[in-house]
């Protein structure tokens, strides 16, 4: 049965900071207002994908993992994991700025939540002219400074901001405060965890009033107060090729503009692939057995597959394994 692309139907978030971008340009289908995300891949409790396509419509991501294990994840990874998939895949749509935030790494989320830590990347989709990321400190602070600066409403004043465009690439370490400027639609790779301690909301309220929930105590031991965040990732853009975007422990994210006819040989690699299309579209085949994955889809080849064949007229892939 694990023969085929297999797709899984969007679970969309309505989000205060959430636009329409994720339904009109992605093409999501909801009639609601505000969706600011799109899960795509998600073993989150409560937030279980389940299967869109084939032969496998209808069962959940978690009673695959039960079932299939090491052909559908790969041997390490079904060691690693056992049932629970180590990764969430979202399409995001920033219509106002994000909350500033930061994730706890795997210590820390293990002892206060019992989760995985949330180290992720972003690639850029779409941005507006003005638009530009948070992304660590203009200067490095104290944790005593820090708190200072929250209690006058002035932590803007030390934030740092950077200034990005479509196809940029940004890999978003545990610790490292963050948040995502509005005006900005990226694919999100990241560990499964669904932790954020919210530090700033931009004194922002919803229509009843009411503010957001900080997380003031629980950052703190979180944060990385120095100014050494170096999250933009330079890449290559060899067509036909994989071009390596981001290494970690937890993913490996390589970047495929396609033109033509690609075949890629997977006998080496002990993982599941997702495919995620950030331009065009294109026919992604095994055991001869198709999938068009369009811009803003999300696709996953099963960890027994050995050869995966992409023809795209003109496309762009991000391509992800553990």
């Amino acid at each position: 049965m694990l023969n085929y692309p297999l797709k899984f139907r969007p679970i969309l978030k309505q989000k205060i900071w959430g636009g329409n971008k994720l339904v009109n340009l992605l093409h999501k289908e909801s009639k609601n207002k505000n969706i600011g995300e799109s899960w795509e891949i998600s073993d989150v409790d409560n937030n279980i994908s389940v299967v869109a396509n084939g032969k496998l419509k209808g069962i959940t991501l978690k009673e695959l993992v039960q079932k299939y294990k090491e052909s559908l994840v790969g041997n390490k990874n079904y060691q690693t994991f056992k049932d629970k998939f180590p990764l969430l895949i979202k399409f995001i749509d920033a219509s106002q700025d994000l909350s500033v935030q930061v994730h706890p790494n795997n210590e820390l989320a293990k002892k206060r939540h019992n989760s995985f830590g949330k180290t992720e990347m972003w690639y850029i989709m779409e941005a507006e002219s003005n638009s530009n990321l948070v992304l660590g400190f203009s200067k490095s602070i104290t944790s005593e400074e820090y708190k200072e600066l929250l209690k006058k409403k002035s932590i803007t004043s030390v934030l740092n901001l950077e200034k990005i465009k479509k196809g940029d690439a940004f890999f978003i370490e545990t610790g490292a405060v963050h948040a995502i400027g509005a005006g900005v639609v990226l694919a999100e790779i990241q560990q499964t965890s669904d932790i954020t301690y919210r530090i700033y909301d931009w004194d922002r309220v919803d229509a009843k009033g009411k503010s957001r929930e900080l997380h003031t105590d629980l950052a703190i031991d979180a944060i990385n107060f120095s100014t050494e965040i170096k999250a933009k990732q330079k890449y290559g853009n060899s067509l036909n090729n994989l071009n390596t975007m981001v290494s970690c422990p937890y993913f490996r994210t390589n970047f495929i503009p396609v033109k033509g006819n690609v075949v890629l040989d997977y006998t080496k690699t002990d993982s599941f692939i997702i495919f995620m299309c950030v331009e065009g579209f294109a026919t992604i085949t095994i055991n001869n057995n198709s999938e068009t994955i369009n811009y803003g889809e999300t696709i996953l080849i099963p960890a027994n597959v050995n050869e995966v064949n992409i023809n795209s007229e003109n496309s762009k892939l991000l391509e992800v394994t553990v």
